[in-house]
């Protein structure tokens, strides 16, 4: 080999070296890509829910998701977040994730707000306010608190002759998509406007015939919607309530006792129809100041349209009814054929 081959076969060395360094070097960052945003993280149940709360930082985000089990590797999903720009851009928020998911996948999720699970709410027929606010906590993330101070805003309501003074009543039950930790305000205002939707300007007109603002009509279905499950029953009971007040006789509703006794519901009891209180309607005459329930839309209709009849009487059938009754004297005849049949129901 002369001296020029051996310049040219040293020369090339060093080049070699070159791309086998840079190929290392290409191999190692493919590598540590692929554990830092592409190894599919393993956990059970799949889906699996996790939360990104207001106010928590990166860290203790990943923290959570670390106890949720979501994460195979969390230093590596921290490093990852913070390296790639992930970290200060995270969004409330309640997500879905499905066994498999990278941590690319997740990171993305938690910084652009998508693949949420958004919570579905559902408010039933006869909740109170102070239940629905505890409902929206447990299930929303939401502050109970501030939940109940919007309750008291009657502004809100933005509908004329309502004569309310807070929304009990205008809560209208209903299955209801909130984001996790949405302003509290914003759940307020859809809930009122879902009740706007249905008590439409037909419904005001017909409160307005009737001599009532919105928040009687809605005391009425309350009490309506305490009193019976059953839907062949509520224009019943709405009429025969209607009846009572025409004669300036005491509506006598269970429900508003209910709503008074602290320990309640129970079955009640002499004493509890004696607690002084304006919606004790064993003792004060007329409706009680406001409704006692958020009442459903058929309870409400059963308000606005009551079936004409002559009763002013009813006590339950032991079957899930009521046996209505026009007299007194017809009254207590059923009262006693229930005390008989649940004697005998005892006994079985």
């Amino acid at each position: 080999m002369n001296g020029r081959d051996l310049l040219r076969k040293n020369s090339r060395m060093p080049f070699r070296a070159a791309i086998v360094a840079g190929s290392i070097a290409v191999l190692a960052v493919c590598i540590a890509a692929y554990f830092l945003l592409l190894e599919a993280n393993t956990f059970e149940p799949s889906p699996l829910i996790v939360t990104v709360s207001r106010g928590e930082t990166f860290g203790q985000v990943v923290d959570a998701f670390a106890s949720a089990g979501l994460l195979n590797h969390p230093t590596l999903f921290k490093i990852s977040g913070k390296l790639f720009g992930y970290a200060g851009k995270i969004k409330i928020g309640k997500y879905s994730f499905q066994n498999g998911a990278s941590n690319r996948e997740i990171l993305y999720a938690i910084s652009t707000g998508t693949s949420t699970a958004n919570p579905e709410v559902t408010i039933y027929e006869g909740l109170r306010s102070a239940q629905i606010a505890r409902i929206l906590k447990r299930e929303v993330g939401v502050d109970s608190a501030k939940i109940s101070e919007l309750f008291a805003d009657t502004s809100l309501i933005r509908l004329s002759n309502h004569g309310a003074a807070s929304l009990e009543g205008f809560l209208l039950p209903e299955t209801y998509q909130f984001y996790w930790q949405v302003d509290e305000k914003e759940i307020v205002r859809e809930m009122l406007s879902e009740f706007r939707k249905f008590f439409t300007d037909s419904l005001q007109r017909r409160a307005r015939e009737m001599h009532m603002t919105i928040n009687q009509v809605l005391t009425m279905a309350s009490i309506v919607e305490g009193e019976t499950v059953l839907d062949r029953e509520r224009p019943i009971i709405a009429g025969l309530y209607y009846n009572r007040l025409k004669r300036h006789m005491k509506l006598e509703a269970d429900p508003t006792i209910q709503f008074i006794i602290p320990d309640g519901p129970r079955r009640l009891l002499y004493e509890d129809l004696k607690v002084e209180s304006p919606y004790n309607t064993y003792q004060n005459y007329g409706l009680p100041p406001g409704p006692i329930n958020n009442p459903g839309r058929k309870s409400i209709l059963a308000a606005l349209y009551p079936e004409r009849s002559n009763f002013l009487y009813f006590v339950a059938d032991g079957l899930g009814g009521h046996r209505f009754a026009r007299t007194y004297d017809e009254h207590l005849r059923n009262v006693r054929v229930y005390r008989h049949a649940r004697a005998a129901a005892k006994h079985q």
